[in-house]
């Protein structure tokens, strides 16, 4: 992965971990990502989305929840997530990056957090990397209320054998756009078609890319 810059940020819930990371020349935008509810900031996906996401010009923020920060793997309550996610998007949009559209994301989990506090943080868009349906084996729990509420431009990149389910492309609002790719919900195959996806779908959120 990129090397990238590394501090704390305060939050409501204990510090958060950001790792920060820009392009070569004066980023036309800025995205952050928050990882899988046990995993981190060095996923796959993740890795390959920080990769398009500095080619395509923007900066690039992972975030590490003060949960996995102070060493839990289980995740903290929504709320306190949601209070965490949003304190950092204000730190990191700020200042210098305050006029950049902000495009949030993350992988399952983050994905969802992102979701819930799209409004919240001024978001231009959202990417979920495997979204979580629903708990494996448990379609009746749906999170796809979480997913259909977001009102800006939203690309799901989500593996053809997820066991945490696959949205009904018939049945999602037009602000969201589907990529299926081969895997399951791991995304670490097909590393080409989710890049291109990603672009393609970036050139639609910030003008001009």
């Amino acid at each position: 992965m990129t090397d990238l810059a590394v501090s704390l940020v305060p939050t409501p819930h204990g510090d958060a971990r950001v790792h920060v990371a820009r392009p070569s020349d004066e980023p036309v935008g800025l995205m952050m990502l928050g990882h899988g509810a046990g995993g981190g900031v060095t996923a796959h996906d993740l890795r390959l989305a920080t990769e398009v996401a500095l080619g395509a010009g923007l900066a690039i923020a992972l975030v590490e929840q003060p949960y996995r920060v102070a060493g839990r793997r289980a995740p903290a309550p929504p709320a306190q997530v949601d209070a965490a996610w949003r304190a950092v998007a204000e730190h990191a949009h700020g200042a210098a990056l305050s006029d950049l559209p902000l495009i949030v994301g993350g992988r399952s989990f983050g994905g969802r957090v992102s979701c819930r506090t799209a409004d919240d943080v001024g978001a231009a868009g959202v990417l979920c990397l495997a979204f979580p349906v629903h708990p494996p084996g448990r379609p009746e729990r749906s999170r796809l209320p979480e997913l259909t509420s977001v009102t800006v431009p939203t690309l799901v990149v989500q593996g053809e054998r997820d066991p945490f389910g696959m949205p009904d492309r018939e049945s999602l609002p037009s602000n969201i756009t589907l990529a299926v790719v081969s895997g399951d919900h791991s995304l670490k195959k097909d590393a080409p078609t989710i890049r291109a996806a990603i672009n393609t779908w970036l050139a639609t959120v910030i003008p001009g890319l």
